[in-house]
């Protein structure tokens, strides 16, 4: 997590990296690194092992170790190492190979010809009446799929590409029954493959995948007009603001990543007036997984009743990860003054080794303005599962406000221990991602819970109509 939770020179990550000379590479020595570096350097290591316990994780290591002893390659030994990690958290933590290990994939896989008659199933489908996987789909504008039922499963294969690498009748997707969970297989264009669980139909001419959602051409079913708005929402990798009603604006942001921050900007500043006329506004952060704080700093003003308190994290000091800093001396692209400040904060982190040590002066800022918009007076913010880091840091500001109402579900929770660097294994195989700092709002735990909303909607409200929903309640 970055931005007000961490000065915005230091966004840039620094890949640490240990020579490999001399090293024996197993996944054994690798996992042992692994270990090791987290270990010494995770902010949130000590934390949870206080927690949990030194026997937990004795017997942790020790059933992980002996997998690690039996992996057959690279793809087993990442696995294994992975689950290793299921100790600690979920966010902001991971493992990346730097080298692919040879593919094993049989080829006939990959270019698999489905035996179907085209036009016949063409014909099938367009006499079907019921609801359900079947039919014909667009996918990006790139590819006509055909998807047929065969037992407790279902196939897709092309019946139309624009990409020369895939034909009529080769495999596309699979939906698959394994025991009590379904399981989606979908094939990119070059035919990497992209594995989600149970697809979700939206609506009845649309399905969600997980990494796309596929349109229905035929047969295509009277279907709610709340669904397309949804589509939108889904599909759309840059914020925007519509006009629900008189009543209402609806304001999509899909990310807080630092290249959205213009865009966030832009939007809010082009729609100002509007916003300060209009009673009512939706704040849709479904699926935002994060970014930088500082990308949401001009939606303040808009919620902003009372003084807000930010929080800020402390870093762990260690010779690794103070090598963060030391990089940033030597960085071009800072100004005179950033450097100086960077060797400030690196001399500041040096003489306190082994201490969690703030990067500034205070432990905390407070937003404050002189005047309180009279408008919107209600503001309605939409929130999954899908939101962590930088999102669930945007909650808690927005909490803090009388004008704002949270609504969804509770969030992924990925917010105690952040700032995430890395670090690069000595066989030069792997790459470490961890935490540099931790919140100061410990021991009130969100990692993996996840921050709860005001209003809870539950399944009985599906997701294409989240926002008639909060419409209706703003509304009363």
């Amino acid at each position: 997590m970055l931005g007000m939770r961490f000065l915005i020179f230091l966004t840039l990550v620094v890949v640490l990296a240990d020579s490999a000379s001399g090293q024996t590479c197993t996944c054994e020595s690798n996992f042992e690194w692994m270990k090791k570096t987290f270990e010494e350097n995770d902010a949130g290591f000590q934390y949870i092992l206080d927690k949990k316990g030194q026997t937990a994780y004795n017997v942790h290591n020790q059933l992980i170790l002996e997998k690690i002893k039996s992996a057959k390659d690279l793809t087993e030994c990442n696995e294994f190492m992975y689950e290793w990690f299921k100790f600690f958290r979920s966010g902001h933590i991971g493992i990346e190979w730097l080298v692919h290990p040879q593919d094993t994939t049989n080829e006939t896989d990959l270019y698999k010809i489905w035996d179907v008659d085209i036009p016949q199933f063409q014909k099938y489908i367009s006499e079907k009446q019921e609801i359900d996987y079947e039919g014909i789909w667009d996918a990006g504008g790139f590819y006509k799929i055909g998807i047929k039922k065969e037992g407790t499963n279902y196939i897709g294969f092309i019946i139309e590409s624009k990409v020369s690498n895939w034909k009529p009748k080769m495999v596309k997707m699979k939906i698959e029954q394994h025991n009590d969970q379904v399981k989606t297989t979908f094939y990119w264009r070059n035919h990497e493959v992209y594995e989600s669980g149970e697809p979700e139909l939206v609506g009845n001419n649309h399905l969600d995948i997980g990494n796309q959602v596929l349109k229905r051409l035929k047969p295509v079913f009277p279907d709610d007009p709340l669904v397309e708005n949804y589509i939108k929402s889904k599909k759309s990798k840059k914020p925007y603001i519509d006009e629900l009603n008189a009543n209402t604006l609806y304001l999509r942001i899909p990310s807080f990543d630092m290249k959205n921050k213009s865009a966030i900007d832009k939007s809010l500043a082009e729609n100002k007036e509007k916003i300060l006329k209009t009673k009512n506004l939706i704040i849709d952060l479904r699926n935002n997984g994060g970014g930088s704080d500082h990308t949401f700093k001009a939606l303040l003003p808009y919620l902003y009743t009372n003084p807000i308190k930010f929080s800020y994290p402390k870093y762990l000091s260690t010779e690794l990860n103070n090598k963060n800093t030391y990089g940033l001396l030597f960085d071009d692209e800072l100004n005179f003054i950033s450097r100086i400040y960077a060797k400030h904060i690196y001399k500041k982190l040096q003489k306190r080794l082994g201490e969690f040590v703030f990067l500034t002066n205070k432990e905390s800022y407070i937003y404050e303005r002189k005047s309180v918009y009279e408008y919107p007076k209600n503001i309605g913010v939409l929130i999954d599962r899908g939101c962590a880091s930088a999102t669930e840091t945007f909650v808690l500001t927005a909490k803090q406000s009388n004008k704002v109402k949270i609504f969804g579900t509770n969030t992924f929770g990925a917010f105690d221990f952040a700032n995430v660097i890395s670090a690069e294994s000595p066989c030069k195989e792997f790459r470490l991602w961890y935490c540099w700092s931790r919140s100061m709002n410990l021991p009130e735990f969100i990692d993996d819970i996840g921050l709860p909303p005001d209003y809870y909607i539950d399944e009985t409200v599906p997701q294409y109509k989240w926002v008639e929903y909060v419409n209706e309640i703003l509304n009363q």
